[in-house]
């Protein structure tokens, strides 16, 4: 009697500790289709919709597509080696984890803080869009009314559950998708006369001194825009935790990550270029309160679609809250994700009975929205909170590429066969080193006319790199209080934790 009370209490016991197991857990949730449309969805924004203008303007039509290009293909690199981590060990943490393991836990420490401080501040920067979109429709209603509402909206899709998120963000990705092939279709319809009634063909690629405006340094003057457009695509890495079978859906959403690039981008940008001229003031807006002179509004007007500025002004909100909607899920992973190896507070590492971090992201919504309310209150402290932001995004890309040199150098030291892996990058170490070199050149030369004129913009060098010694200081802070070395590669974990 005694021993079967005792069993079952063992047995009580044994359950207990396997729900406490199971709620400490996040769920596998998230479907193929979703992966794919995260994967897809993630470098789709108002970088494409609104800044690829003022980049032909720039550059020219030619330069555009050559700037594009040159960092679609660094994007396609970073992506692989991405994947090839992120097959073998799908973490929540990704990117910063695998700075820890395989380079110096101050550097992953560093690059997760950087990152989440990112995402964080792009909240801010998404809901304070998406009130000025809806001005377009309702001058009327203050802009917070709209903000609140939104960032309201995007936390509950984040609450609710990992699948909710995912769902929301497939059909996000699914309306730029659709808007963008039926841009490409309508373009080349016009390009050859078939709509609008003449024949435009290649002459807008000669006018002036197109196809290339104002040589190298104009071209290597949009690197910065035309990385920052493709930000977003590293989500899938992060996304990997909770996929229901990383090892299929990770390969299969970053194997279409570079043949999304050239198509939505590079045709996007040829498509623009041959209807409008490089030398139109139009193309100047780059901006959310510019939607009526978005390079894709302006191609639709040309048709002859009366109401293309309604719709191009829903497409890009749907855009910005992806944006929210991504970020503050980006975000709250890897802050969960620190907390679990001990790199922040432990309170943020608990999970709900649904598999999310409430705490981590109820702290992460009311440090997006204290943001927010500095662009109300105190314009210069938001000035500053998006110019710490907008290098950590390279920051975290220079960090992937260092990690996947690192990690494939450690597997093979290890005496690990590299057929092992499921999914293996390509072309290494020319990948990683070509994407880091990449990262250096657009992070130290975002502001190089600062340093050209006869007297050095110091307010301007400080707008531009305050995020570089912000990292640097965070990464040798840690390493001096926790005393860390480099990684040994023999010592290298690849065990999930």
């Amino acid at each position: 009697m005694e021993a079967t009370k005792s069993h079952n209490h063992d047995h009580i016991s044994q359950k207990y500790q396997d729900a406490k197991e199971e709620k400490q857990h996040i769920k596998r949730n998230l479907k193929a289709r979703h992966m794919t449309m995260i994967a897809i969805g993630g470098s789709i924004g108002t970088g494409l919709f609104l800044a690829t203008g003022a980049s032909i303007q720039t550059a020219g039509p030619g330069g555009a597509l050559i700037a594009y290009g040159a960092i679609g293909i660094m994007v396609y690199f970073l992506m692989t080696s991405l994947g090839e981590m992120a097959t073998l060990m799908p973490v929540s943490g990704s990117f910063a984890t695998y700075a820890s393991r395989f380079v110096d836990p101050a550097f992953g420490f560093a690059l997760g803080w950087n990152y989440w401080f990112n995402w964080a501040v792009t909240l801010a920067v998404e809901i304070v869009a998406s009130a000025i979109i809806m001005k377009f429709w309702f001058p009327d209603v203050p802009s917070i009314v709209w903000s609140v509402l939104f960032l309201a909206v995007i936390f509950l899709l984040n609450a609710l559950s990992v699948k909710s998120y995912g769902e929301s963000e497939y059909w996000f990705s699914l309306i730029k998708v659709v808007t963008i092939i039926v841009f490409i279709g309508v373009g080349l319809l016009t390009i050859f006369g078939i709509l609008g009634g003449h024949f435009i063909g290649f002459k807008n690629f000669t006018i002036g001194d197109a196809p290339i405006h104002g040589g190298v340094m104009s071209i290597l003057g949009i690197f910065f825009i035309a990385g920052f457009s493709f930000q977003g695509t590293e989500l899938v890495g992060i996304a990997a935790g909770e996929s229901e079978e990383p090892e299929k859906n990770v390969p299969k959403a970053i194997r279409q990550v570079f043949w999304r690039i050239l198509l939505f981008y590079i045709v996007a940008i040829a498509v623009i270029g041959l209807i409008i001229p490089y030398t139109s003031p139009n193309l100047l807006g780059g901006d959310v309160d510019a939607i009526a002179v978005s390079p894709f509004t302006l191609v639709f007007k040309k048709v002859g679609i009366a109401f293309a500025a309604s719709v191009m002004n829903a497409v890009i909100l749907t855009s910005v809250l992806s944006a929210g909607n991504s970020g503050l899920y980006a975000s709250t992973r890897m802050l969960w994700s620190m907390a679990k190896d001990g790199q922040a507070p432990k309170f943020l590492q608990r999970l709900n009975t649904r598999g999310i971090p409430m705490n981590a992201l109820v702290l992460t919504t009311i440090i997006g929205g204290f943001a927010f309310l500095t662009s109300i209150f105190g314009d210069q402290v938001y000035t500053w909170l998006l110019n710490a932001s907008g290098l950590t995004g390279f920051i975290a890309w220079l960090g992937i590429a260092v990690s996947h040199y690192r990690f494939r150098k450690a597997f093979t030291a290890q005496g690990k066969d590299l057929n092992d892996l499921q999914f293996k990058a390509k072309w290494f170490p020319f990948g990683p080193i070509l994407a880091f070199t990449m990262c250096i050149i657009v992070i130290l030369g975002q502001n190089y006319q600062a340093f050209l004129s006869g007297e050095i913009d110091w307010y301007g060098v400080a707008v531009s790199y305050i995020g570089l010694p912000i990292f640097l200081a965070v990464w040798i802070g840690y390493k001096i209080v926790h005393k860390t070395k480099v990684v040994p590669l023999e010592e290298c974990s690849f065990e999930e934790k």
